[in-house]
């Protein structure tokens, strides 16, 4: 499990809101963005992904594997969590992982925790 500071966390997102703007993926059209996040928030599967990847990181295999899904509904649903920002590939040691963005950790923290 990641344990950052408030502090940290804070930081990390501001950071990570300048890289998605500066890289043009973050919507300029808050209304398009709300209805695109509630769309792919709508899915059981996607939810239980970000809760999976909660504190973790996980290979396509391993989220292949945990849920039961083909490489198609795989890609389909996490594809459309990164396009909403909600998750993010990142490389170690030539391995592709899925991880949280701040984006999905308020997700799960203020949404899934509070259940």
């Amino acid at each position: 499990m990641i344990v950052m500071t408030p502090e940290e966390a804070a930081k990390r997102k501001k950071e990570w809101v300048s890289r998605m703007k500066r890289e043009g993926r973050m919507k300029e059209d808050v209304t398009e963005d709300h209805k695109t996040s509630l769309n792919a928030l709508q899915n059981p599967t996607r939810r239980k992904i970000l809760m999976a990847l909660n504190g973790r990181r996980m290979t396509f295999e391993e989220i292949k594997a945990e849920f039961k899904l083909t490489d198609s509904q795989a890609n389909y649903s996490l594809s459309t969590l990164e396009s909403t920002l909600y998750i993010e590939k990142e490389e170690d040691r030539g391995i592709q992982y899925y991880v949280l963005t701040p984006r999905g950790e308020g997700y799960v923290e203020n949404v899934e925790m509070k259940k």
